[in-house]
């Protein structure tokens, strides 16, 4: 005689007890996909536990942190004109362009693209909700936005008087980014949310800082060197040429900014989240 389906409730049980009882390989003492899934809710769960205020700072201070990826950019870029042939320095600035994720990773804070990822699976595993996910999402695009905006500011008036960078490199670099049909930003994007949403799910699978800082400079100057659209870098690039630009109008700004944000979520909801659990159900089912 055939067993009966599981009811979800028993189907969520099972899933939670194999979590619970996932742990490292013995031979290889390398994390099991299980192991590495219930570490990104733990931490998923973490970040949704913490003050709303709290959030908001800690978002702001990677849209903060991520405008030192955007100084090098500049720096490099106006440092090797009329030395390198242009689209050679474009190439180029994937050797700088991974420091402020260094950064914003290794120090906590809240990155909208590297939280993407963490934050659904909660609610794939029924602990949150998607209400509650759309709720925190805002929080932390609004912080890293904001961020993003007050850097953009402080470095469009410090690098011209620091004879670093000028103006004309800032709209050049917002031109590049900006120049693709919406349809090329857009799935640009969700191939940058992917990866970046995999390189969470890596960083919980690493255990030393090296690999972590190994595993960030991989992924984002993949980033870099093939262009893909990153919303939150992204942001400070596309805004920074718009205050100080008439070649990015604001229209360029929003639309941009609007298809990078939701390229970037779905690529990381999608691709990782979705997939990633997904995969552990159906091994838990089987």
């Amino acid at each position: 005689m055939p067993k009966p389906n599981p009811s979800k409730a028993e189907q969520q049980s099972n899933i939670d007890e194999e979590l619970e009882n996932s742990k490292s390989s013995e031979i290889t003492s390398t994390k099991s996909h299980g192991e590495i899934l219930k570490q990104q809710i733990i931490d998923g769960q973490e970040t949704y536990n913490k003050n709303a205020i709290s959030i908001l700072l800690s978002s702001l201070t990677a849209g903060l942190e991520i405008g030192f990826s955007y100084l090098l950019i500049c720096s490099l870029f106006f440092f090797l004109q009329g030395k390198v042939e242009e689209d050679t320095i474009i190439k180029l600035l994937s050797v700088v362009y991974p420091v402020g994720f260094i950064m914003i990773i290794l120090g906590q804070s809240i990155l909208f693209t590297e939280q993407t990822s963490l934050l659904t699976l909660p609610v794939l595993n029924k602990k949150r909700s998607f209400r509650s996910l759309l709720k925190l999402w805002g929080l932390v695009i609004s912080g890293n936005l904001i961020g993003g905006y007050l850097i953009a500011f402080l470095l469009v008036w410090i690098g011209p008087h620091l004879g670093i960078f000028n103006l004309l490199t800032v709209e050049k670099i917002a031109v590049h980014v900006t120049h693709y049909d919406n349809s090329v930003i857009f799935v640009s994007a969700i191939l940058a949310g992917w990866l970046m949403g995999l390189l969470s799910w890596l960083i919980a699978a690493s255990k030393s800082t090296l690999s972590r800082i190994v595993l960030i400079f991989m992924i984002t100057a993949v980033l870099s060197f093939t262009g893909l659209h990153h919303s939150i870098v992204g942001n400070v690039e596309v805004f920074a040429g718009w205050i100080s630009s008439s070649a990015i109008t604001f229209v360029d700004y929003l639309s941009f900014i609007l298809l990078a944000l939701l390229g970037n979520a779905l690529g990381g909801a999608i691709f990782v989240a979705l997939l990633k659990y997904r995969a552990f159900v159906y091994d838990v089912k089987g």
